[in-house]
């Protein structure tokens, strides 16, 4: 069959329903695989500042590094018979993707902070819960802000792959177009996963700013 020019814009229309489906499933993949990986990385990031084992730390990083080296697409083909076929085994190997990003920014924000200021803490009287919560986290937010930046566009390209295990997303529509040849709907969908990395990108771009601005005064304070 012929493709014509307005086929590849009237398929947003005739297969929206599809195409926001997709999209919503591509952000639920994003989402959970990024609460995984904070809930993880960042206590992990905040617990290996206070290790002064050298080797430990060497260790925790090599091993997130692992995933960051194996291939996107073995490792699904690892986890899938593992776990199943479908979202599960994606947002798993999405989440293991996800910890180095933001292990390193963790522990980068916390380490670069001056000893002064966490002296200066400790003279207030403040414990280490406190200085933890009022002092240390909201000086380190910005770099861990970064990495998870920087994880959410990684991400989200990576999510285009859980398609090929039945993991849903937009993924699945790329592929389903490429095996009948539907070019409009591969370059819609194409479009949109682009267009969510973009979004994504721009707003936490936005939030990386504002907790910039914020992190100054406090450390003027100080």
């Amino acid at each position: 069959m012929r493709v014509q020019i307005q086929d590849y814009f009237t398929v947003f229309y005739d297969r929206m329903p599809d195409l926001v489906n997709g999209l919503y499933e591509h952000v639920i993949l994003t989402v959970l695989a990024i609460t995984l990986g904070c809930l993880i990385a960042i206590p992990l990031g905040i617990v290996l500042t206070r290790i002064s084992v050298g080797w430990v730390r060497s260790l925790t990083f090599n091993v997130t590094n692992v995933f960051q080296t194996i291939p996107s697409l073995a490792l699904l083909a690892m986890l899938a018979p593992l776990l199943g076929f479908g979202m599960k085994a994606a947002i798993v190997a999405l989440f293991l993707y996800s910890l180095m990003p933001i292990l390193k920014n963790t522990y980068a924000g916390f380490d670069a902070i001056d000893p002064d200021i966490i002296q200066s803490a400790k003279g207030m009287g403040l414990h280490s819960f406190q200085r933890l919560i009022q002092i240390e986290f909201p000086l380190a937010i910005p770099y861990i802000m970064s990495g998870l930046r920087l994880t959410t566009v990684y991400i989200v390209s990576w999510a285009v792959l859980a398609g090929l295990i039945g993991g849903g997303g937009l993924g699945e529509i790329i592929l389903a177009a490429l095996s009948l040849n539907n070019k409009p709907l591969v370059i819609a969908s194409s479009i949109m996963a682009m267009i969510l990395a973009l979004v994504a990108d721009f707003c936490l771009g936005k939030v990386v700013e504002l907790f910039s601005k914020r992190s100054q005064p406090k450390t003027q304070q100080i």
